[in-house]
């Protein structure tokens, strides 16, 4: 198992900048409103500054301050109000498009990714990780944007009351810059490891309850709680380290917090006192400096959010490193796949194609091979000769170490995924049933299929009688009738025969049904596919007796290669198959 790849900074940089490029109008809706219901709450502590200097002066200014400082509250509430609602609508907006580009990537991932990706990886990123962003892009967005702009205006303000009295305001600057470098130095990377952890924990807790059967059968669960055990341990280190992070830097945000309207009092008394600036100017410099503590708590309170989110976008992006070029866009299937690939004659030939999972460990070694357009080619041998691996490799779901494979002259790891789709579909022992009807279960395959299409491939692959009476439009799967493997199996052959692609790979697929029922099935295929090339990998060798040619696997070499009847006159390992076989 692989773990799948994490975006870098400055592909998160890069996303920003085409969020902020895709959405300018709803960013400056936002940011305009925050502006304004910011400005109107400004003048709340300029009111109150000239309120205490009047009064001090022996002037009743208090009922019209009163109603004025009311008027700019109710403005200021109600642009707030709008200015959430603004960012939550962008929030969402961003969050859709975030997620259907995850999707659209996690569905046209390479074959061999997928393959080699881990489980828990897979699940983590998009589940927990796709929660996190969504938490911080309904909240964060709003929350910062309302903290930059009133941090700006506030700081605008000062100013304008006096430029001296935004000195005192800038004492907690440089044990905030310092502690948040520091910060920010091991926070991401610490995060990623907190991500990566999870991944595991899931990968352990995926694989129990996949093999939940083996585990008991095997009595195995005191050795799977030890991993399970193992991978929260290592969870919870990392967590403390984030943690331990936080611990430090919070209690110093606390702290900074409080200093600017002490030193605000301190240092604008003294100026009061030696004429540098008014009391109603020290008045509402106070209030502005106790009122920048929120905006400023808020803001770095999402900067700790942010590490975390951060390191989930970095997942979430890390998978659109696979993404193929706008230039070939992946199409939906179609009913004929015949422009996949443009030569005539469509053979496929393999040459010298080697292929080890770990290095100096061949599975396959030097194999040669041409299968003709429309033949059936059946692959025997024994288990653990690389027979499912070969079949992987000519579905195109791994790459070759050394040699070729190609299609109609064309190399199948240089197509696009479309035109391998349409090229070569492999159908092998794990299915899936997705939630939903039966007429669901098969769109998926072709989502333009009609009924009288449907019909006839679930006839093909002997599954209309069951089909029939229960119905096209029958929930199946997860909370609706379950099928036996076998029917499950039917299943995915059919949605095989409504893709329709030029070659079919069957990696025992019919393994779960009666030798009969296998058989009739395997004969009904024959009919439906006949100028098609299939191949198949079969252990029964009655299918094997059946094909064009037959193709003997052994120790990752092609040993023998003919009819059936050849390859009995050859008395080789095929012969000694067939003995066996027939006891």
């Amino acid at each position: 198992m692989s773990a799948l790849p994490v975006a870098a900074n400055r592909e998160l940089a890069a996303y920003v900048r085409r969020v902020v490029r895709t959405y300018p109008a709803e960013f400056g809706l936002v940011t305009g409103l925050q502006a304004l219901g910011t400005v109107a709450g400004l003048f709340v502590p300029w009111l109150l500054g000239d309120l205490v200097a009047d009064v001090t002066n022996g002037h009743d200014t208090v009922p019209r301050t009163v109603l004025l400082i009311l008027g700019f509250l109710a403005a200021q509430a109600v642009l707030v109000r709008f200015a959430r609602y603004a960012a939550a609508v962008l929030g969402e907006k961003i969050l859709a498009t975030l997620r259907e580009e995850f999707m659209t990537d996690v569905l046209a991932l390479p074959p061999e990714i997928v393959e080699d990706a881990d489980t828990g990886d897979l699940i983590t990123r998009t589940s927990r990780d796709i929660d996190v962003m969504s938490d911080t892009v309904r909240s964060a967005i709003p929350t910062i944007l309302t903290s930059v702009t009133v941090i700006a205006f506030t700081l605008g303000a000062l100013v304008l009351v006096s430029p001296l009295l935004v000195l005192p305001c800038l004492i907690s600057v440089p044990g905030l810059f310092g502690v948040t470098r520091w910060y920010l130095h091991r926070a991401h990377a610490g995060y990623l490891r907190e991500a990566a952890s999870y991944s595991q924990l899931t990968e352990g807790l995926a694989e129990t309850v996949e093999g939940a059967r083996t585990v008991e059968a095997l009595r195995l669960a005191a050795r799977r709680m030890y991993r399970v055990n193992e991978d929260i341990a290592a969870s919870y280190v990392t967590e403390r380290y984030t943690l331990r992070l936080r611990n430090i830097l919070l209690p110093v945000y606390d702290t900074s917090y409080a200093l600017p309207p002490a030193a605000m009092l301190i240092i604008g008394g003294t100026f009061y006192l030696h004429g540098l600036a008014s009391l109603a100017a020290v008045t509402a410099a106070t209030l502005y400096a106790a009122q920048l503590s929120t905006p400023v708590d808020q803001m770095l309170m999402w900067l700790n959010e942010l590490q975390s989110s951060g390191a989930a976008l970095a997942r979430l992006l890390g998978i659109a490193r696979f993404r193929e070029p706008a230039s070939a866009p992946v199409e939906a299937p179609s009913a004929d796949h015949g422009t996949a690939i443009q030569p005539q004659c469509r053979d496929i030939a393999v040459r010298d194609v080697r292929y080890a999972y770990r290095p100096g460990h061949d599975v396959l070694r030097g194999i040669d091979l041409t299968i003709r357009q429309g033949e059936w080619l059946a692959v025997v041998g024994p288990s653990g000769a690389g027979k499912s691996t070969l079949a992987k490799l000519l579905a195109g779901i791994y790459e070759p170490q050394t040699g070729s494979i190609s299609i109609g002259g064309q190399q199948i790891t240089g197509l696009t995924a479309a035109q391998r789709h349409g090229a070569v579909a492999l159908v092998t022992q794990e299915h899936h049933v997705f939630r939903g009807t039966l007429r669901d279960n098969l769109a998926v395959a072709r989502p333009g299929a009609g009924d009288d299409e449907m019909v006839a491939v679930l006839a093909a692959v002997d599954a209309w009688d069951w089909a029939e009476r229960l119905g096209l439009d029958s929930a199946i799967g997860s909370g609706g009738q379950a099928l036996d493997p076998a029917k499950v199996q039917q299943l995915a052959l059919a949605r095989l025969l409504l893709v329709n692609p030029d070659t079919l790979i069957l990696d025992e697929a019919t393994s779960l049904l009666s030798p009969g029922a296998a058989r009739h099935l395997e004969r009904a295929l024959a009919a439906v596919v006949r100028g098609r090339t299939v191949i198949a990998i079969v252990h029964r060798l009655h299918t094997a007796r059946d094909a064009d040619r037959i193709a003997v696997l052994e120790d990752g070499r092609i040993t023998e290669l003919g009819t059936h009847d050849e390859l009995l006159d050859q008395d080789g390992g095929y012969a000694a198959l067939w003995r066996a076989w027939r006891g």
